[in-house]
């Protein structure tokens, strides 16, 4: 399902410019993603178009973001963390923490690949049709071990 959701990314700049689900899924089909991957990604992503519908509200600067002890055992450690470094960067703001949880959780298994959490936040973004900072966009793609250190 992540290779769909990277393959959409990379190919339409903007959700709206997706075309309807019949079509997607016939071109998706002809790039040579699977059925089931593709209908699994089609109804993670129209979960994420309701969840950025809903997308609003403010949050104090002194609240705090406790997760259930579910969220915790299904995101793991290094999730919440890299959850908690883009907030506290300043670029991930609290509905759209909320936005990255609820689709993290949407996704079966767990805990979460690292990895897969950082497609989930750049689709967060995407469907808001914002741009990460390029010190984010650094962050969610290049591998710790292959930064260069000025």
């Amino acid at each position: 399902m992540f290779d769909v959701l990277v393959y959409l990314y990379e190919t339409y700049w903007r959700p709206d410019a997706c075309p309807d689900h019949a079509q997607l899924t016939r071109k998706l089909s002809a790039v040579g993603f699977e059925s089931d991957e593709i209908q699994e990604a089609l109804s993670w992503l129209d979960g994420l178009a309701s969840s950025a519908q809903s997308y609003h509200g403010s949050q104090g600067e002194k609240s705090l973001r406790i997760y259930s002890r579910n969220e915790l055992d299904h995101l793991g450690e290094a999730s919440v963390g890299f959850i908690s470094f883009l907030e506290s960067a300043g670029v991930l703001p609290p509905a759209m923490r909320e936005m990255v949880v609820d689709r993290a959780m949407a996704i079966s298994g767990g805990p979460m690949d690292l990895e897969d959490l950082k497609i989930i936040v750049l689709m967060v973004f995407w469907s808001l049709g914002e741009e990460p900072d390029a010190l984010i966009l650094d962050e969610l793609f290049v591998a710790p071990e292959e930064r260069l250190i000025h």
